[in-house]
């Protein structure tokens, strides 16, 4: 299957303070080429959470677009997978989304 930037996937979600996995969503950051070239995707979090923001936090707009189930904002917590592991897609982002998510790229990564 191929994956493009924006679309979102669901991926099983590796967790810094726990040997446990869920299946969460991500968004999908890198371009078909590479995911092809290295047998890898990178990926960034997508959350429902209420907790605490964090600077740079995108909230999605058009989420039920998206294919999520609740409001939901992508948060800059970036992994590599491998592509194997995507469960599958569950949607892509409204360009509106894509905008907010690119204008937070620039102000994360200096890109």
């Amino acid at each position: 299957m191929t994956f493009e930037p924006f679309d979102i996937v669901e991926v099983p979600f590796p967790f810094i303070d726990a040997p446990v996995r869920k299946v969460r969503p991500a968004l999908v950051l890198s371009f078909p080429e590479f995911n092809r070239s290295n047998a890898a995707i990178i990926l960034a979090m997508v959350t429902s959470t209420g907790r605490a923001s964090w600077h740079h936090d995108v909230a999605l707009e058009a989420w039920q677009e998206a294919g999520l189930r609740k409001p939901s904002i992508v948060r800059w917590k970036v992994f590599t997978l491998e592509t194997a592991l995507v469960l599958g897609k569950r949607g892509h982002l409204a360009q509106q989304d894509q905008k907010a998510v690119r204008h937070a790229l620039r102000n994360v990564f200096g890109l």
